[in-house]
């Protein structure tokens, strides 16, 4: 799950430097903040899988 969010918050990072790169201010900044959101989402979820891994031992 993780790398899903981080592959779609990689997505709309790239479709906000293109839209910054043709003019499209608006755009931009709406996709510059969902990607920052998800990139978030993303490390809180990665740590707390870490912290659940590590109580866990094999």
């Amino acid at each position: 799950m993780e790398e899903t969010m981080l592959r779609i918050a990689i997505i709309f990072l790239v479709i906000a430097l293109v839209a910054a790169v043709l003019g499209f201010g608006g755009i931009a900044g709406a996709s510059a903040g969902i990607a920052k959101i998800l990139a978030l989402i993303f490390v809180v979820l990665f740590l707390i899988s870490l912290l659940v891994g590590r109580g866990r031992k094999a």
